[in-house]
């Protein structure tokens, strides 16, 4: 009460009473100290997101595709039923569903017109529309109104016809976040609506609803705003606000934005607040915990030149001013991003968005660096930006991420050390000391051939002649090993397993083949069921390797044939183990332990040819033998 008399005092002339308010006659005016003039409280600040919100499809930006099918469909007639908006967030889709609805709904300033591309804005709709309080056009939430019964609530109301408007209108906001059966809840009406009703609905998560829902709908997708349309918008609320910025500040909070307007908006908004009124660049980036642009070209440079203490000092510096090691690393990856563009297309160096400091140090830096080099910070850096946001310190994994790839850089590429190579090769050969002169025949000249070029006939040849061996030995060839001609079919089999690449073919020789004769350098067997279709090649080629001979592999389609090695080495075995039940030691063991049994016999060393020889137990299978059971021996 005090501010406004005072107020009130100051408005009026020393020595004056205030006016009488205009509702009240002039015999019930009172002096100022008794009946002071009320002034209407200040408005309430509202952030430019909202303040600047579009009310028409010409006020948004970056949507001209959308705008133009809208148009058409407007002036043909052709409207959809139902309209799907998807984008990332603060894109615009709650606020184009909602100029959708006006220019569906706009009646025109006389009260006579019909949908326009251009509505009017001074209808009661419209301005309904504008102020949310529109009864016909109900905007859900769906995160917060997911379940089956609140779509049931609103298809009770489809059948109802608009009350005022032209159409009745339901925004579904975050539809993903409907459940299954809200969803199919929703199919039948959204596929036939009736004639008065529109759906959009709008989303961030095109992928969570369900195809049945998507098919029934016309799609809109909204793209990312481009930094240049986004910093020309900020540029004109910003005069608009009376608030002097500078560009390159601008074009930080456009960068910042990621295509999102609202969220460019709203970074605006604070740094309008932060620099009350003028806004500078370094403003802008002590807001945003960025570093100095150039100090990233500065940094990126010493790493990829190898001068990892510069490097690591100038991190340290940007640190300790307030950078965040992440937000570098990513600053370095989009550097190298945009060098691999400027290095693959010169002209990207010169988009009006770019700076004059980082096209002419962009055009420096990626004429010294090579294609591999680049290819190679951007998979180390990715990796490492990664790594540094879940570190527990993350200026110790920056600083290991710039050694790393201070180190990497200087390291020559594959291709180059191969192109090195040879052309080591190719000098040694060229650089080789060629000997005497006398006749053709010189001696001292390197290993290898050398050619002479004789002239006879009117022609020139190329004659080869070896060198000697400067060391004088000649040239040892080494000669194949071939392995003793086999005497059995045993032995052939011991021969193949012995050998690593002929392991497999020992395999099937042991036990899917039925020997039917055998000779030093002849086979013929019955292949058992499940041995390879191609056995008797591939065996041909192992002995005629292995041996160094020519073997004869053939197969048998009467003879039956003995049985498979592995099938002797069972019946040995069980032989073994039936020789071993009699012996007098076993047999007493078997007794105390009802439920052990023979599983394998192994003699002694030393005893495979005394097998039978008992010793002064009687027994022959001193602790050589296995049983097995549930008793404990």
């Amino acid at each position: 009460m005090t501010d406004q008399i005072e107020t009130a005092s100051q408005d009026t002339p020393e020595g004056e009473a205030p006016a009488p308010d205009a509702a009240t006659s002039p015999s019930d005016a009172t002096p100022a100290a008794s009946a002071p003039k009320a002034v209407a409280p200040k408005s309430e600040y509202q952030v430019l997101a909202l303040k600047y919100r579009p009310k028409t499809f010409d006020e948004l930006i970056g949507h001209g595709p959308m705008v133009k099918t809208l148009s058409n469909a407007l002036e043909s007639g052709r409207l959809a039923h139902a309209f799907v908006l998807t984008g990332v967030r603060g894109i615009g889709k709650t606020t184009t569903a909602r100029i959708i609805a006006r220019a569906l709904n706009c009646i025109g300033p006389d009260g006579n017109g019909g949908p326009t591309i251009e509505p009017c804005g001074v209808c009661e709709h419209c301005r309904a529309i504008a102020e949310d309080r529109h009864v016909d056009v109900l905007e859900m939430d769906a995160a917060s109104r997911t379940g089956v019964d609140d779509i049931r609530e609103l298809i009770e109301g489809v059948r109802y016809r608009p009350t005022s408007a032209r159409y009745k209108i339901y925004i579904i906001d975050e539809v993903h976040m409907l459940s299954k059966s809200a969803f199919n809840a929703l199919l039948k009406t959204l596929e036939e609506p009736p004639e008065h009703v529109k759906f959009i609905f709008a989303t961030t998560e095109i992928r969570k609803i369900p195809i049945t829902v998507l098919s029934r709908c016309q799609r809109f997708d909204l793209r990312r705003v481009q930094i240049d349309e986004l910093s020309a918008h900020y540029t004109r609320i910003a005069g608009l606000e009376h608030a002097d910025i500078e560009e390159e500040a601008v074009a930080l909070i456009a960068r910042a934005a990621d295509g999102s307007v609202r969220d460019g908006m709203s970074l605006l908004d604070q740094a309008i607040s932060h620099g009350a009124g003028k806004v500078t660049t370094q403003q802008v980036r002590d807001m945003l915990g960025l570093s100095d642009r150039s100090r990233i070209f500065d940094l990126f440079d010493f790493t990829m030149k190898g001068e990892i203490n510069e490097a690591l000092e100038l991190l340290s510096a940007q640190y300790a001013l307030g950078g965040d090691p992440a937000v570098m690393l990513q600053d370095m990856l989009d550097l190298t991003h945009w060098l691999t563009r400027v290095k693959l297309s010169p002209d990207a160096a010169n988009d009006p968005g770019v700076s004059q400091i980082e096209r002419e140090r962009g055009k420096e830096i990626a004429a010294k660096l090579a294609m591999p080099q680049l290819t190679r910070a951007w998979q180390m850096l990715l990796k490492g930006l990664e790594e540094t946001r879940i570190a527990p310190s993350p200026i110790q994994a920056a600083e290991m991420i710039l050694i790393r790839l201070a180190y990497a850089a200087e390291m020559p590429s594959p291709g180059d050390l191969i192109k090195k190579l040879r052309s080591d090769m190719a000098n040694t050969g060229a650089n080789a000391p060629q000997g005497g002169g006398n006749g053709g025949g010189g001696n001292g000249g390197g290993p290898g051939p050398r050619m002479q070029v004789v002239n006879g006939g009117g022609s020139a040849a190329a004659v080869a002649q070896s060198r000697p061996d400067p060391l004088g030995a000649p040239e040892q060839i080494e000669q194949p090993v071939y392995a003793k001609m086999p005497e059995s079919f045993v032995e052939v089999a011991d021969l193949l397993a012995k050998d690593r690449e002929t392991t497999g073919i020992a395999m099937q020789v042991k036990n899917y083949m039925h020997l039917v004769k055998f000779e030093p350098g002849r086979i013929e067997f019955r292949p058992a069921r499940g041995a390879r279709s191609d056995l008797s090649t591939q065996l041909i080629k192992a002995m005629n390797s292995l041996t160094g001979q020519r073997w004869l592999v053939s197969v048998s389609e009467r003879e039956e044939g003995a049985p498979t090695l592995k099938e002797q080495e069972l019946e040995a075995l069980e032989q073994r183990k039936a020789d071993a039940s009699h012996d007098p030691l076993v047999k007493a063991i078997i007794e105390g332990l009802p439920k052990a049994k023979i599983v394998a016999v192994h003699l002694p060393p030393g005893q495979e040819e005394s097998a039978g020889e008992e010793d002064e137990s009687g027994s022959v299978y001193d602790d050589a033998f296995y049983l097995e059971g549930d008793d404990e021996l």
